[in-house]
């Protein structure tokens, strides 16, 4: 097949890419060469320098219409993972966030309705849409499940980090969140990657092309950028323990997240693309959770070196407490299973990281324009 892959020169992307060249089909890859994600040259990018050799590259954004021309024509599948993905950055780079996730969604999906550049070869889309739809996810409370909303800053000054019940004020306890659950982003890029999700399961059904949804938790692996402070706690904890430094680790340590190994999230989106399922989203995770003191601790086991880890009671605004992906859904229609374990995952990113060249990520900058802003307390 010919497949578009949006943002194709990114983590994901690439591997996306390798992966589909290595069973035949004809790759193309869209994608602006960020400096956040690759560096201030681009084409010295690790990132960059990771795609097949007989892939396509078109650099240009997904905003603008002349660049997409220069891609569709042709193409049999689009995946489209172009976005800006920081959470916290998109708290106040709010424009930016939406111009780029939802502007450059809408301005595809245009063209496919009018069929311009040659798109009308389109029969399949396939879109990240991202955990950060949900907010914080679907909890027990005390009478049944309940969808907590922010945690109140009161709480959180406090020390109290657990979500609690809306309905009774007791805490609450994380459950495997499935895509039936409340649909509430807790940020800017979560709202934006729900109207993404949306507008190409909406559009592509009026327009008779295959659309999928893949709801991606928290993606990690080789090849994921180490010089983007805004996304991927395994990387900003990797630069700074070897260099030496100390890991700040917000709340209590025991937040978790739902890891996914990069090979795993290919699987999945491989599945996806070849699915006759459409209209649908799915989540692609492991069904585990794993708080953020365990991948500090395991990263530092793996690197033999590092600062100190210090838990500091420091939060932002916006994060989620919990998550874990219910994977019924996924297991059952495109046969999807994860393979990787935490710990299996984290010491093949770990045995990747020591191959590349450390440098600043920027990760205390950010840090700084977070509490600037009011938004790290």
């Amino acid at each position: 097949m010919k497949v578009l892959i949006t943002g194709g020169a990114g983590f994901i992307g690439g591997a996306l890419a390798n992966a589909l060249d290595d069973r035949g089909d004809e790759v193309t890859v869209l994608d602006n060469l960020s400096p956040q994600i690759h560096g201030e040259d681009p084409q010295s990018s690790a990132l960059l320098h990771r795609l097949p050799a007989s892939a396509r590259l078109v650099i240009g954004d997904v905003r603008n219409r002349d660049d997409w021309a220069k891609v569709l024509p042709g193409q049999d599948v689009i995946v489209h993972l172009a976005a800006e993905t920081g959470t916290g950055q998109s708290m106040y780079e709010i424009d930016r966030y939406v111009d780029v996730n939802a502007h450059g969604t809408s301005l595809l999906l245009d063209m496919l309705a009018k069929k311009e550049a040659g798109s009308d070869s389109v029969k399949r889309l396939v879109v990240a849409s991202s955990r950060a739809i949900y907010g914080e996810g679907k909890y027990r409370g005390t009478k049944g499940f309940v969808y907590p909303g922010p945690r109140l800053s009161e709480d959180l000054e406090n020390g109290v980090f657990e979500c609690r019940d809306p309905e009774t004020n007791d805490i609450a306890t994380p459950v495997p969140t499935d895509e039936a659950s409340r649909i509430h982003p807790s940020s800017v890029y979560g709202i934006t990657k729900q109207v993404q999700e949306q507008l190409v399961l909406t559009a592509g059904a009026a327009l008779g092309i295959g659309a999928v949804a893949l709801r991606y938790q928290n993606v990690y692996g080789p090849g994921q950028s180490l010089k983007n402070p805004y996304t991927g706690i395994l990387s900003i904890f990797s630069t700074l323990l070897l260099q030496g430094k100390d890991v700040n680790i917000f709340e209590d340590g025991k937040e978790s997240r739902d890891f996914v190994f990069i090979d795993d999230v290919v699987t999945a989106t491989v599945a996806a693309i070849d699915s006759r399922v459409t209209g649908r989203a799915y989540n692609v995770g492991t069904g585990e959770k794993t708080d953020v003191l365990t991948v500090a601790h395991t990263l530092k086991a793996n690197y033999g070196c590092g600062g100190e880890i210090k838990v500091s009671g420091n939060f932002r605004i916006g994060d989620i407490r919990h998550n874990i992906a219910d994977l019924t859904n996924v297991k059952r229609d495109l046969n999807f299973l994860p393979r990787t374990t935490f710990a299996e995952g984290a010491k093949a990113f770990a045995q990747w990281v020591k191959t590349q060249e450390i440098s600043d990520s920027g990760y205390e900058r950010s840090v700084n324009e977070l509490r600037a802003k009011g938004l790290l307390k």
